[in-house]
């Protein structure tokens, strides 16, 4: 009987290296990158999102990269069926798909089958919940359902207005709502914490900067408005607080820093209560990894 498909997960913190992983390690094997990160879906947001540049492109294909504009959130439904529609075409390709990413419960979605519910987009609502503003929306989702409350960050508006879309839709908390039905691959996790952690984080946040994100946020806002959800999250967050003259950029950096690594520690435990992924450690990742994945496949 013939072996099912593998499925590859690298995963890891944000700035752990996985993108200059990922690339030497599809080169490798053939393999295009599933790019699973929930900001690089959208078109506009290179920088802030430290996308692959247009140079880490041409070396392997990306997929799941720039596929909607910021103003049209995608939902984990929507993300899903458009990545296993991708890992099905890789799968016919090669046998084996490779998914990179931080985004723990984009990951955990795929790897484990999650079966997201299916409310559609409710711009109505989406509208009169942006009105209210994404404090009073957390506060009011932690009332309704504090577990997902919990799992939120404060300052994510996408997900907390998507919680709170399917609790008026349904109404039964969105944490209750996710089943599984296990896909029918192998799978194979592989993970990335670095020991420097913190001063890659550093580097990082100094880095967008210096690479433009601040025009970058300027171009989003001028086209989007300032009250566009995703320019609350990391980064974008702060470059617009300096276009308001209420941030120096020193402090932006600083604050840009301080937001990464907070996001970094949830990603790392993410990652170790929902996955088991085989740790990369040392001063040669990409031969443990096609080591790992020769045994797997044999």
């Amino acid at each position: 009987m013939p072996q099912p498909p593998l499925l590859i997960a690298l995963m890891g913190p944000t700035a752990s290296g996985k993108t200059a992983l990922a690339i030497e390690l599809a080169e490798a094997l053939d393999l295009a990158v599933l790019s699973v990160d929930s900001r690089q879906l959208y078109r506009g947001m290179s920088i802030g999102t430290a996308k692959p540049n247009a140079q880490q492109r041409a070396r392997v294909r990306h997929l799941l990269l720039d596929l909607r504009d910021p103003d049209q959130p995608i939902n984990l439904k929507e993300f899903c069926s458009a990545a296993r529609e991708a890992i099905a075409a890789e799968h016919r390709r090669r046998g084996v798909a490779f998914l990179v990413g931080g985004s723990g419960l984009y990951l955990r979605a795929l790897t484990q089958g999650l079966q997201p519910p299916a409310v559609p987009p409710q711009p109505a609502l989406r509208a009169q919940l942006q009105e209210l503003g994404q404090p009073f929306c957390h506060q009011l989702l932690s009332q309704a359902d504090p577990l997902s409350a919990g799992r939120i960050a404060p300052a994510d508006a996408v997900r907390t207005q998507r919680a709170l879309e399917v609790i008026y839709a349904t109404g039964r908390p969105y944490a209750s709502q996710p089943s599984a039905c296990p896909p029918p691959w192998r799978l194979l996790e592989l993970g990335l914490n670095p020991p420097d952690l913190r001063e890659r984080i550093g580097l990082r946040s100094q880095q967008l900067y210096s690479d433009g994100l601040v025009a970058e946020t300027e171009a989003l806002i001028h086209r989007y408005g300032a009250e566009l959800p995703l320019l609350d999250t990391i980064g974008y967050g702060e470059a617009r607080s300096l276009l308001a003259g209420e941030l120096k950029e020193a402090d932006a950096i600083s604050l840009t820093t301080r937001r990464t690594l907070q996001y970094a520690k949830r990603q790392r435990t993410w990652f170790r209560r929902q996955h088991q992924p085989m740790w990369l450690e040392g001063d040669d990742p990409l031969q443990q990894a096609l080591r790992a994945v020769q045994r797997v496949l044999g």
